[in-house]
């Protein structure tokens, strides 16, 4: 697990034991009180401390005009699947501006679309290490409580790779979701059956997979 992961983890398991255990006394307990910041400030603080991945930003279009701070915005940015060689997805994302964002307290909509596609002549992978899912993408979307991420999943039986946006927060998430697919086989391919490649590869349509899942359709 990345570095990103473990840190939002703990961080969220403060949140969680802070909310859980120690608020339902507040109302009663002013020392209750005070120990329940002591706990859920550094959760606050460690959430905004974990790294988001590194992108290429692509551009930007502002929707709202703000006096102070930069505007609200949808800002699109693009990454190459680390797994898997010769595919990109690109990300787009409303992003809050104004005065709330100058001191990082703003918190972006849950409103997110991300589209994948093949940027090499041929996508490389072992299909044994991406059949689980994976977090391929994340970003904080608020101060502390709030993220976005990309799930990455795999279809063995198709050959295909999905792609899944949504925001979450420790609690509540959004059921808001896009959804990009990349297969190995497209239109512009002559073969859709697998053949035996080289060096114990298996080159099926426009992808050379190392490592093939003997049995696709066993889940």
């Amino acid at each position: 697990m990345p570095f990103a992961q473990y840190c939002t983890f703990f961080a969220r398991i403060l949140a969680i034991g802070a909310n859980s255990l120690i608020l339902p006394k507040c109302n009663f307990n002013h020392s209750a009180n005070i120990m329940n910041k002591l706990i859920l400030f550094p959760a606050v603080f460690l959430l905004a401390a974990c790294g988001d991945n590194e992108t290429d930003k692509i551009g930007r279009a502002s929707t709202v005009f703000n006096m102070l701070g930069k505007n609200d915005r949808i800002e699109v940015e693009g990454f190459d699947d680390p797994d898997v060689q010769g595919i990109t997805c690109y990300i787009s994302y409303a992003k809050k501006g104004g005065l709330k964002e100058t001191v990082n307290l703003e918190e972006d909509a849950s409103d997110a679309s991300v589209s994948c596609t093949r940027t090499a002549p041929s996508v490389s992978f072992d299909e044994t290490a991406v059949r689980k899912p994976k977090e391929v993408f994340k970003r904080r979307a608020s101060f502390a409580f709030k993220s976005q991420q990309i799930i990455r999943y795999y279809d063995p039986k198709r050959k295909t790779f999905a792609y899944l946006v949504y925001s979450d927060k420790i609690v509540q998430g959004s059921p808001k979701n896009s959804l990009s697919v990349v297969s190995c086989f497209g239109s512009n391919l002559q073969t859709d059956m697998p053949q035996a490649g080289t060096s114990g590869k298996m080159i099926s349509g426009a992808c050379m997979i190392s490592n093939p899942i003997e049995n696709p359709d066993k889940r």
